[in-house]
């Protein structure tokens, strides 16, 4: 029997998915650091879509955590459009319910934007990208939907140090002293995780037609007592320990952390039912890991590991001390808390013309959106590769030389081209930043660079709030959004509220009004001028209130969506050709017959171009091993243990080579596996072929 479905008595609707979103594994431009000639060739780790489902027997909401640098408002609409042509999923989840976020890695392509200013390093708009990360999302959600079950969800807190630094510290100190001295740290250190376990067999309580799983869109099935279906943690630091040499698509050090947790439960992402375990974005604005100075292209993937340990450890930690079953326990650290989520389940979701929004507080306005000089310089903690002529914190009345001459040059070829971009009110509007780039007035036909209008959201799930952020927040902005959700549903019992940062859709960043005035690049980055974050909490306030009152509100202006202007400079794959003499998968270089562990294994294949065929839930690379009369696959394009790089030999000719780091691997016989699609020349047939290496001993 199925318990009755009742968030007040604890007990929820909970359903996890996970789903590939690995876009094209070579030459597309890679989105997070904005150089060109970065561009894919290969993959280190598959990137995943991670959903979850819970509800409280009357209301659903969906939260994914997809590893992606970003969620575009375009990937959002698309989603939402493929979940409302579902049959089965329509009923349930759209706009309002639906919250995507991204882990904001930067070892993923780009060019999934429909807007110009973000397509504009990856050389236009890249269909394939784009299709393979709605597809992923929906399928993700699509799968949560059907592993529904009745579940408890517990929730923890604790303090992390050493995993990153406010690389923004001057506008940070330039916050209120009496704001700054209720906190401890310039970083928002606490960790906030969300775990998911079945109902055990002994709270059948009989069901209900109403409250029941069976009438709600998800089968029935037996219960397993306490049985861990999946978590959530966020916090807030720059999946950035990979820096812009790198050409490898990977989750950085979320995405190694998600690998290392989904592993330690002996999770299946080809199983349409498994754990599914997200490390989740907060606020990180300001917020890198590069302790060690910048990435180097040398030491990025063992500071990676260092930084992904150190959530994954503290993960752990919060998980365990919500008790082996679900049973909220004393944590080994006194700096955790634990405690049963108890509650209603509801969101909240509007859209808002952040151009021309009217905070009733300050009687003031927003302005269309801009990007300030020294946001051309980029973070130079994370990224040494850009360098720009403006000084940092370059501002309207510090401009100097050369500054003066190019803003001035960039003016007049914008008012030009677009009158309104000199206007009076609109440099006031965004002053003290110098305007550089007017994104939200410079249009290609009506579509402007940047989104104007933006989705705000907040979830409730029992004591938690989640407010979706559609930017980079830094680290006092956000806890600004959450102490004022908290204050507006402290009446319906919320407690804690954390920020879902890169969700729904993208518009760079947010400071705060005092960070804003240092012109730093985040607040050069901070589009719609000096009071952006007001309006936001103007925003979540409004939709908190109508949470925590039951009343509705209005939707406000759908944005349009440009999918049908977008253009790429890409050309895609014509055909491929093999060597002289060889044929597809054909061993070029293979293995050694004997190797320790810990030594790698290399091996290199005759290949042929990765557009031809994403191998969505597939590998390029395999690690194999010899069980009795079979080969049985051991790692895959999942485990960073094991690599796949692609090379352009000349003309249509590829090779590809696999990296093996043996040091987890137990004695045995194994081979390496590569596998591919070619394009063939007439018609373009695409053939499928799979080439294996000698056999070799592991000892």
């Amino acid at each position: 029997m199925t318990p009755k479905i009742d968030g007040n008595q604890g007990i929820y609707e909970i359903g996890c998915g996970i789903y590939d979103v690995t876009g094209p594994a070579a030459e597309v431009g890679m989105m997070g650091f904005a150089e060109v000639a970065q561009t894919t060739q290969g993959i280190y780790m598959r990137l995943y879509s991670r959903a979850f489902i819970l509800g409280d027997g009357v209301r659903r909401v969906v939260y994914v955590c997809a590893d992606l640098c970003m969620i575009y408002q375009a990937v959002k609409q698309a989603v939402v459009q493929r979940v409302q042509k579902d049959a089965e999923l329509a009923e349930f989840y759209d706009d309002k319910n639906i919250l995507l976020s991204a882990t904001h890695t930067h070892s993923g392509p780009g060019g999934y934007s429909h807007h110009f200013l973000y397509n504009l390093t990856t050389k236009g708009f890249i269909p394939q990208n784009f299709d393979a990360i709605v597809e992923g999302i929906y399928q993700s959600i699509r799968r949560a939907h059907h592993n529904i079950e009745p579940g408890h969800i517990y929730m923890a807190r604790g303090r992390l140090d050493g995993y990153g630094f406010n690389r923004a510290k001057r506008p940070y100190a330039m916050n209120p002293e009496e704001e700054r001295a209720r906190y401890t740290s310039d970083l928002e250190n606490e960790m906030t995780l969300l775990k998911f376990v079945a109902v055990s067999n002994t709270e059948t309580k009989g069901t209900d037609a109403e409250g029941s799983l069976g009438a709600r869109g998800a089968s029935n099935r037996p219960l397993a007592s306490g049985r861990e279906l999946g978590m959530i943690n966020w916090l807030g630091v720059h999946p950035t320990s990979i820096g812009p040499v790198n050409r490898l698509i990977g989750g950085d050090n979320k995405g190694l952390a998600e690998y290392w947790f989904e592993r330690d439960k002996k999770a299946d992402v080809r199983q349409k039912k498994t754990f599914v375990a997200a490390f989740a974005l907060a606020p990180a604005g300001d917020v890198s890991p590069n302790l060690w100075g910048v990435a180097d292209g040398i030491h990025d993937y063992e500071h990676m590991e260092i930084i992904a340990r150190k959530q994954y450890d503290k993960a752990v930690e919060l998980y365990e001390a919500c008790g082996a079953v679900g049973a909220a326990a004393p944590g080994a650290s006194d700096a955790v808390a634990a405690q049963q989520l108890k509650g209603p389940v509801d969101s909240r979701h509007r859209y808002v013309d952040f151009s021309r929004l009217h905070i009733d507080a300050l009687n003031v306005d927003t302005v269309p959106a801009a990007m300030g000089a020294t946001f051309l310089a980029g973070s130079t903690e994370d990224n040494a590769s850009q360098v720009s002529i403006f000084h940092e914190g370059a501002t309207v009345d510090s401009l100097q030389g050369n500054e003066k001459i190019l803003t001035s040059a960039i003016d007049s070829v914008f008012g030009v081209v677009w009158p309104k971009t000199l206007s009076e009110d609109y440099i006031k509007g965004q002053a003290p930043k110098k305007i550089l780039v007017p994104t939200g007035l410079a249009t290609f036909d009506g579509n402007p660079w940047t989104p104007q209008i933006l989705p705000v959201q907040v979830l409730r799930i029992g004591q938690l709030a989640v407010a979706a952020q559609p930017t980079e927040i830094t680290t006092m902005a956000g806890r600004r959004v959450c102490e004022r959700v908290k204050q507006a549903l402290a009446v319906a019992g919320v407690t804690h509220a954390v920020v879902a940062s890169h969700s729904n859709a993208y518009s760079s960043y947010v400071t705060t009004r005092e960070e804003y005035a240092g012109q730093e690049y985040e607040g050069a980055s901070t589009h719609f001028g000096p009071y952006t974050l007001d309006g936001f909490l103007q925003e979540y306030e409004r939709l908190a209130k109508a949470i925590a009152d039951g009343s509705g509100i209005p939707q406000g202006i759908y944005p349009k969506d440009y999918g049908l202007t977008q253009l790429t400079l890409q050309p895609g794959v014509v055909y491929d050709a093999a060597s002289r003499g060889k044929k597809f998968g054909d061993v070029l270089v293979d293995t050694r017959a004997e190797y320790k562990i810990g030594e790698e294994v290399v091996a290199e294949f005759q290949s042929a171009h990765p557009k031809n065929d994403l191998l969505t839930m597939d590998n390029f690379a395999l690690v194999q091993r010899k069980a009795g009369g079979t080969w049985e696959d051991v790692f895959g394009d999942r485990d960073p243990c094991l690599t796949f790089t692609w090379q352009r030999l000349k003309g249509a000719e590829s090779k590809a080579i696999l990296r093996w780091n043996t040091r987890e691997a137990e004695p045995g016989e194994y081979r390496l596996v590569h596998r591919g699609v070619a394009k063939a020349f007439w018609f373009g047939r695409k053939t499928r072929f799979e080439g294996t290496s000698r056999v070799f001993v592991i000892s």
